[in-house]
């Protein structure tokens, strides 16, 4: 799998990004560097270009080719940079289940929102009517409010 730097994010996509409020604009893995330590949310932008298999506690699924959006916290050592940082890297332990997606992506990159909140930005992303919840608890395991924290563009909608 390469790194297609030339892949361009869909302008429905960006157009749903928009209403978020971030702090910056879509950074890829060499720009995390202007991020703020401080704590908050962000929405990871992710595209792939085959389906993707990913492994679940004591399942596997498979996720389609797409746009994905994975909509996270960053309030531990280091904030939003230390998080994005590690997220846009592709060299990296699989410590999460989004992990298994950003180590495959052929793009990826980063919105930040200083004092955000993850569940905030799914919401709003699903109020668009462009995204479906392709795999329920997907990254939202500890959260009560949201089906999953990872969400697929939908190009058509």
């Amino acid at each position: 799998m390469r790194l297609d730097v030339d892949v361009q994010v869909p302008k429905p996509l960006l157009a749903a990004l928009e209403p978020l409020g971030a702090t910056c604009q879509l950074l890829g893995p060499g720009g995390t560097e202007y991020l703020p330590a401080e704590g908050g949310a962000y929405a990871l932008i992710l595209y792939l270009d085959r389906d993707c298999r990913v492994r679940r506690a004591q399942t596997a699924e498979t996720l389609a080719a797409g746009w994905y959006v994975y909509a996270g916290s960053a309030y531990g050592p280091g904030g939003l940079r230390a998080r994005l940082a590690r997220h846009l890297r592709r060299d990296k332990a699989l410590r999460w289940h989004v992990d298994q997606l950003s180590a495959q992506a052929n793009y990826s990159a980063g919105l930040a929102l200083a004092g955000g909140n993850e569940c905030a930005i799914v919401g709003s992303l699903l109020e668009t009517a462009r995204f479906d919840t392709p795999s329920p608890g997907f990254g939202s395991s500890d959260c009560r409010a949201c089906a999953s924290h990872l969400l697929k563009f939908r190009g058509d909608a």
